[in-house]
């Protein structure tokens, strides 16, 4: 019987019957684990990891399963690279600038002072050059990465008392993370504090710390910042677009079938767009309830941002400097970064500047 008559006399039902059914289910079962630097808690950033994973084994058909742990179950939040490395685990979901104690190159993974906007990151990481870049230097740590998702451009952060000006960071004590970010605040004379977040909240009703930074509203309002820090300053100019990413062991994805790679490929977009999405559609109703609740909003004093920019381009050169894949990687980022920016003065810059002013 000719392949007309089968089609004919069986439908297409039966031709997927006979032999054409998804190469998915001659695949053997996959078992990963995935250790994330996060708790739970924060449904935003945690949550793109349980997307990825339910997104992975129902485009498997049950088949291919993750288990996603928070940080602290199979090691700690900062363990996660070496896990990787090792082998310990296949996945991660991390900010790569929390590993600039082992090289500052890992920064651009994620936000550098002055960066890209979460739209940009996503141009420059896919289109512009940056993935490759990111995993060339990955490579030594088996590191192939993909984004999680972005929180957008973050805030300032909280203040117990208000920043009048540049003069007023002298000898204030502020939890904030290391790396650029740190090193430029170091030279405006803040005092960097590194503590667990679950501690800032006491630390700041007792005095012993003044400011704290971490995400933006919606994340902050979880931890109550805003009732022992009454200062709410924007914008925060180190993360621009902060990408969270999936960091996968280069040994376990190698080893997949090109079916496997396509799928994990796409749920990690899957997941990164739900992460993003996220964050612009909570972040606006988060910060009307902060405001509501008597959060004065500020806006960085223009020769603190003067500042900023400057410590944040001198370190930058330093760095430079140092290491030739810093400079290689940094320069292709700025170089992108610039066209970006003449593009919106045409698009999204002035299309929003109007819309602000706009009765809705």
């Amino acid at each position: 019987m000719d392949r007309r008559s089968i089609i004919k006399h069986a439908g297409i039902a039966g031709v997927l019957a006979v032999g054409a059914a998804p190469a998915v289910h001659a695949q053997e079962a996959i078992r990963w684990r995935l250790a994330a630097s996060f708790p739970k808690s924060l449904d935003t950033i945690f949550g793109s990891a349980e997307m990825f994973s339910k997104t992975l084994k129902a485009m498997s058909g049950g088949k291919f399963e993750v288990s996603v742990h928070a940080a602290g179950e199979l090691m700690p939040a900062f363990g996660v690279v070496d896990g990787i490395q090792n082998g310990t685990i296949e996945m991660a979901l991390t900010a790569p600038y929390y590993f600039t104690g082992k090289d500052y190159i890992f920064a651009f993974g994620c936000a550098v002072p002055f960066g890209l906007t979460a739209r940009q990151m996503d141009a420059w990481m896919e289109h512009g050059g940056g993935r490759k870049l990111m995993d060339e230097f990955y490579a030594q740590y088996n590191i192939k990465s993909q984004s999680a998702g972005n929180t957008g451009t973050q805030m300032g952060g909280w203040f117990r008392k208000e920043i009048k000006s540049v003069a007023n960071l002298k000898g204030l004590k502020m939890r904030l993370g290391g790396g650029l970010f740190g090193d430029a605040m170091l030279k405006l004379g803040v005092v960097a504090q590194n503590m667990p977040v679950g501690e800032v909240y006491q630390a700041l009703e007792k005095g012993t710390l003044d400011a704290v930074e971490f995400v933006g509203p919606y994340d902050d309002q979880k931890l109550g910042f805003n009732k022992v820090a009454p200062y709410y300053y924007y914008p925060g100019w180190w993360e621009g677009g902060a990408e969270l990413e999936f960091f996968i062991n280069t040994k376990a994805y190698a080893a997949l079938s090109p079916e496997y790679k396509a799928m994990v490929d796409a749920a990690c977009n899957v997941a990164a767009r739900d992460m993003t999405a996220k964050y612009d559609a909570n972040n606006p109703v988060a910060l009307k309830k902060l405001v509501a609740d008597k959060t004065q909003l500020k806006a960085f004093p223009k020769d603190f941002m003067d500042a900023g920019y400057k410590a944040v381009m001198e370190i930058m050169a330093e760095h430079d400097a140092k290491s030739p894949m810093f400079k290689k990687i940094n320069q292709s980022l700025r170089t992108f970064q610039r066209d970006q920016l003449l593009w919106e003065r045409f698009s999204e810059f002035r299309y929003n500047s109007y819309m602000t002013t706009a009765k809705l």
